[in-house]
């Protein structure tokens, strides 16, 4: 679906190996200097999210959630930055924050909403949320000039 310029689709997954099926296909679609912003209530799935996505890029280092580090780098065919700004309260505290955002890497921030204002226009937004059976909504929007294929690809799923 379209809104404006921006596209948006939802997607479920029931396991993990799908979540992270879904992630790699997103990540197989971008570049250096895109951003992924990810949100979702502790559980959700962001890190898992993650681990599928950083495969995807040639990742082979375990990836865990950067909670405590706010940022972990990763070496892969384009390098990924892993970031958890869920402790920062406002943007002003980037921390430098935007030298890895429009940097020569890709960025995934989990609970980015805290650093909204330092994200680019063609940020894709990943919204998980937990569904009573426990499987997992992902809600995409953005517009990321890969949107309408990715969306495609997503539906026929």
């Amino acid at each position: 679906m379209q809104i404006g310029d921006k596209m948006e689709c939802q997607v479920v997954s029931h396991s993990d190996v799908e979540t992270k099926a879904i992630a790699q296909k997103i990540a197989s679609r971008l570049s250096p200097g895109d951003v992924i912003a990810l949100e979702g209530d502790l559980g959700a799935g962001k890190t898992t999210f993650a681990q599928g996505f950083a495969k995807a890029l040639g990742v082979s280092k375990q990836v865990d959630s950067p909670t405590f580090t706010i940022i972990k780098e990763y070496s892969g065919s384009i390098p990924l930055y892993h970031m958890d700004v869920y402790r920062l309260t406002y943007a002003e505290e980037e921390l430098g924050l935007e030298e890895y955002i429009y940097g020569e890497g890709i960025c995934l921030i989990e609970w980015a909403s805290h650093i909204a204002s330092l994200l680019p226009p063609e940020t894709i937004y990943i919204d998980i949320h937990v569904q009573p059976d426990q499987s997992r909504q992902l809600k995409i929007r953005s517009e990321h000039r890969c949107m309408q294929q990715l969306c495609k690809e997503l539906a026929t799923e």
